[in-house]
């Protein structure tokens, strides 16, 4: 293992550290921090710190009695970091390193592996389909939950998870609204309801609604910039049916429009070829999503000591693609380069459910938290397409919108495929040291064809050592189960290929240790993770017949090992931290004439590294410092081109004031503080170029 030492990245996690031991050093002591916000104005004790995880272990366990690596983001620190998406949001958790933003979409990785968009992601323990940009404004808080989770959650990827909780209705009247601007002209209006519907509060719900207009900083060839238009709708209600019973039901549905911006490109130097304004797509390219979720929830409390509780939800996803589809030359500015048109329409439908039995009794000395579960997903995808002539063309010259419609396409294209799993887990506390978690699944994915059935048992184990009240040590095993589909790709040689499911284990060893009567968690984990029957798609030097591109096949192996650190909540009565840091020591194993054999895996820093403070002045002024560190990264797998290590500095400061009875808050955030020229997550034909200095600034008032 290799380690190589950044300055700016070792500033960063010194500063990490350094908050920790100020914070032992200081002599007032805060009170705890374990109940819920409950009210309408003001801001509530220790907003930077979550007691609790709800999809670590299906169910809000304590996250010291987790035996597993968990960073949970609150959605008050997004806020004030006037986060606008899911990148923003997950920038405070380093294990996280952003891939690709093309296509008005994010790709994630976590300690290294890419997150699928099928089943990567979880709303409130379901998987969702996330092949477009979150909406965050509905989320209570952003759980990142490391390593793999295939016990609880079925297919899913080695590294881990990311379940976004949504905002659950109030008992209490909250009625919220915000406006947030920048240098462009981007506006994003924002309208936060909920309360009681009746007088016995029986009723209750939550809405949020949202418009967006944004204006990127980078350009078309013919000087316009790329815009997207996004709005926004969701209604969350509960219904105590009886003192037992309850009913939720949800609903949400985004429109979201965006001109194409694949990234940038990098030559044989890893220099962006055309400067680092440059959109290679065409003007009238677009992605136009609809997407609607329906869902509910029913809860049943047998007793006070058992529930069951049982969900389902409809996901409808349509996109209209109309793309330039530019393909990659290293000599673009002089000779050129082609365009390869097509509209398309994706039809996806995500259908998921569960039902989970869950309690809490005693055996002899044994106290036991047992879970039995299954869950389901039933997934539906069509596809049409027409395609334009390929047609060359040069940086500057004008391409008209071609006369392409995905109407015309009379062979559309099908596939879908079923999914089952049962699981069962017992957290058992055998005194107040020493607690074992144990659990296991069967899956099993259907799909029409013979052979193309998957079939798994993806189980689970943990230990927790307890030294003091405060403090544990942990150790855990579990298993990954990551179903591959079909490659859908005809610039692809081995396009229409099924590809095998891949399966990973890992082994962590971690600690937990809570400060100052709760008030500051810190974290820290060590983890070695090997995935068999790798996927790679690899970019062709040189095109071979029929104009493909890439070639995807399967072998060998992808070990990721490495550590982690994060502290999060309070270090004095006026200052708050989130911060953590990760060390990545990850490559492909694979037959020694293999050419990746050795080689890092695309987007895979050794450093990263995150820091976000808050120090309160007075009751009405608050000042933000932050700090971001991405170390160098490969961006193609022949690891042949370097992405520079960079650091980012952030700036906010918020003022609140009384009028007329309600809290009116102004911030100004400044993001990029120094201009620092940096490269986000990509390869060397689609990187996401990092922006320069960007001020925001936003009102709030609550009711």
């Amino acid at each position: 293992m290799s380690f190589k030492y950044s300055a700016i990245g070792l500033a960063v996690v010194s500063a990490i550290a350094s908050f920790s031991v100020a914070a032992e050093d200081q002599q007032q002591s805060v009170k705890e921090a374990n109940i819920e916000r409950i009210t309408v104005t003001g801001r509530t004790f220790n907003d930077y710190k979550v007691q609790s995880s709800s999809g670590a272990m299906r169910g809000d366990i304590d996250l010291m009695d987790t035996p597993q690596s968990v960073a949970v983001i609150p959605d008050f620190v997004t806020d004030e970091q006037l986060a606008t998406n899911l990148s923003e949001v997950l920038v405070n958790d380093s294990s996280v390193t952003s891939g690709s933003e093309k296509w008005n979409r994010q790709v994630f990785n976590i300690r290294g592996f890419e997150l699928s968009s099928g089943s990567g992601y979880l709303i409130n323990g379901q998987q969702q389909w996330s092949h477009y940009v979150q909406p965050i404004e509905t989320l209570q808080q952003v759980e990142v939950l490391k390593g793999p989770s295939s016990m609880l959650y079925g297919q899913s990827g080695p590294g881990g998870l990311i379940n976004m909780v949504t905002k659950k209705p109030t008992y209490e009247n909250l009625f919220e609204l915000g406006f947030d601007t920048d240098e462009y002209g981007s506006t994003r209006f924002q309208l936060d309801a909920g309360g009681a519907l009746n007088e016995s509060e029986t009723i209750r719900y939550r809405t949020v609604l949202v418009k967006q207009d944004d204006k990127y900083w980078r350009e078309y060839q013919d000087g316009s910039n790329q815009e997207r238009d996004r709005w926004l709708g969701y209604l969350n209600l509960e219904f105590d049916i009886t003192d037992d019973l309850m009913l939720s039901l949800k609903y949400d549905h985004t429109q979201d429009k965006t001109g194409i911006d694949r990234g940038g490109w990098l030559d044989s130097d890893g220099e962006l070829i055309g400067g680092k304004d440059i959109i290679w797509d065409q003007p009238w390219a677009f992605t136009d999503n609809t997407i609607t979720n329906m869902g509910a929830e029913l809860t049943y409390y047998l007793s006070d000591d058992w529930k069951v509780k049982a969900g389902y939800n409809d996901q409808q996803f349509n996109r209209q693609r109309l793309d330039s589809s530019p393909s990659y030359t290293e000599d673009a500015m002089e000779n050129g380069y082609y365009i390869s048109p097509f509209d398309r329409y994706d039809d996806w439908q995500h259908k998921t459910g569960f039902v989970d039995f869950t309690g809490t009794f005693s055996t002899g000395s044994l106290d036991h938290q047992l879970l039995i579960g299954a869950n389901m997903l039933d997934y539906y995808y069509g596809q049409l397409r027409e395609k334009g002539d390929k047609q060359l063309v040069m940086p500057g010259q004008p391409v008209p919108k071609p006369d392409v419609d995905y109407h015309n396409d009379d062979t559309k294209y099908e596939s879908d495929y079923k999914h089952y799993g049962f699981y069962i887990q017992d957290l058992i506390t055998i005194n107040d040291s020493w607690q074992v978690l144990a659990g296991v699944r069967y899956d099993e994915q259907k799909k029409d064809g013979a052979g193309n059935n998957s079939y798994a048992v993806s189980p689970k184990f943990g230990v927790i050592y307890s030294p003091a009240e405060n403090g544990s040590i942990y150790v855990n095993y579990s298993k990954s189960f990551t179903p591959q589909g079909i490659v859908n790709d005809e610039q692809d040689v081995n396009d229409g290929l099924n590809l095998d499911p891949e399966y990973g284990e890992q082994y962590e060893i971690g600690t937990k240790w809570e400060l100052f009567d709760g008030s500051l968690l810190l974290t820290g984990a060590v983890f070695d993770i090997t995935v068999s029957n790798v996927t790679v798609t690899e970019q062709l030097d040189n095109p071979i017949d029929g104009g493909h591109e890439t070639i995807t096949t399967q072998s060998g192996e992808q070990r990721h090992k490495g550590f982690e650190m994060g502290a999060q909540g309070q270090l004095s009565e006026k200052w708050f931290m989130t911060g953590s840091m990760m060390f990545l020591d990850a490559e492909y194993i694979r037959p020694q004439e293999d050419s990746l054999n050795g080689k890092t895996p695309v987007d895979a820093p050794e450093w990263s590294a995150n820091i976000w403070t808050r120090y309160e002045m007075t009751d009405n002024l608050a000042f933000n410092f932050g700090a971001v560190y991405v170390g160098e990264r490969f961006a193609n797998t022949d690891n042949t081109i370097v992405k520079d290590d960079y650091v980012r500095f952030d700036l906010g400061a918020a003022y609140t004031m009384d009028i007329m009875g309600s809290d009116v808050s102004v911030r100004m955030n400044v993001k990029n503080l120094f201009d620092t020229d940096y490269l986000a997550g990509g390869t060397n034909t689609d990187v996401t170029v990092g922006e320069g200095r960007h001020v925001s600034l936003a009102l709030q008032a609550k009711f």
